[in-house]
């Protein structure tokens, strides 16, 4: 039997609510729609990069249940603050990578261990983050649609329900944002 998003919201508010066993129940119901973010965030990289798919969803999974007294709203609040913790540990992994390519924190590491990010990469996820950090300041709502359909991999659809605004809108602004954030991250 599938699973309505009206259940989802209603195992979220009882997870807001203090009840650890709807997260129990959440967590399978949930899985499958994270891991097409994460394939859809890890599509975009290199392959071999130590990073896996199953690592990213483990390392979104930990951070979302510390969360502390979020109120979910529905399916699609969660799926967006998921997108936003995805793109948080891929960011984090690309700063660590650069760091660590200049010399930083050195210590002695086994070759199978090496990060295989490549550096150009790494400098283009960053670049684009500090681009659509700016672009926040400037128009949240775009900095946010960017957000939900690149790097949470939702539809334009998906991502007019999370924000509650016509497809159209969606479409508008997104065009919109990727000009202006390949003038920003290219000029």
């Amino acid at each position: 039997m599938a699973t309505t998003p009206q259940e989802i919201t209603q195992l979220l508010a009882k997870w807001s609510s203090g009840d650890k066993t709807a997260l129990d129940e959440l967590i399978p119901l949930v899985y499958p729609e994270l891991r097409r973010l994460a394939r859809a965030y890890m599509g975009r990289e290199n392959a071999g990069h130590t990073l896996q798919t199953s690592a990213l969803i483990n390392e979104a999974y930990l951070r979302l249940v510390n969360q502390q007294d979020v109120d979910w709203q529905n399916r699609s609040h969660f799926f967006a603050v998921s997108a936003q913790v995805m793109r948080h540990i891929l960011v984090d992994h690309a700063r660590k990578y650069r760091y660590e390519k200049r010399g930083g924190g050195a210590e002695h590491v086994v070759v199978d261990d090496v990060s295989v990010m490549c550096e150009e990469r790494a400098a283009e996820l960053i670049a684009l983050d500090d681009a659509l950090n700016r672009l926040a300041g400037i128009d949240p709502r775009k900095s946010q649609i960017v957000e939900l359909r690149f790097f949470g991999g939702l539809t334009v659809e998906e991502t007019a329900d999370v924000l509650k605004l016509a497809p159209i809108t969606i479409m508008r602004e997104w065009r919109a944002a990727k000009a202006w954030l390949g003038r920003e991250v290219n000029p």
